[in-house]
């Protein structure tokens, strides 16, 4: 095992789901690829770039979100773990087959909030997504 795909929301499952990806990287001498998917831009009608206001609010949110991620990557590091860090825009089952293709993962490891079967069929759940295509195994690590 070479690369663990580690995507991560910042939820309250977010730190089993990096805690057990870095047993996973010690046991098999793998790396890891902690991964964010941030929103992607609001859309507007035509070719303005959208107010100013809700362009800054955006950057904030990438930047505390980048920052968040730092510490999880440090705290991988000081472990003694490879980890690259990476925060992209877009929608999250998309973007996290595309990453884990990019950086040819042995696995996926990520959390399930376990909103129920509801919410998954009204709305739809990123990591039944992400089951259904990856091309690699799906670690999925429940919450609570």
């Amino acid at each position: 095992m070479k690369t663990l795909l580690v995507p991560v929301d910042f939820s309250d499952v977010t730190a089993r789901v990096v805690e057990y990806a870095g047993t996973m990287a010690k046991t098999f001498d793998a790396s890891l690829v902690l991964l964010h998917i941030a929103d992607p831009e609001p859309e507007f009608i035509g070719y303005e770039p959208g107010p100013q206001t809700v362009r800054d609010a955006v950057a904030e949110t990438i930047s505390e979100e980048h920052r968040r991620l730092h510490q999880l990557d440090e705290q991988l590091e000081a472990d003694g773990l490879k980890v690259t860090a990476l925060v992209i825009q877009g929608y999250p089952v998309e973007k996290i087959l595309a990453e884990a293709e990019k950086h040819d993962a042995d696995m996926i490891i990520m959390g399930s909030h376990g909103h129920g079967a509801l919410r998954n069929l009204l709305v739809g759940s990123v990591t039944e997504g992400v089951m259904r295509k990856a091309a690699c195994p799906v670690l999925v690590i429940p919450a609570g």
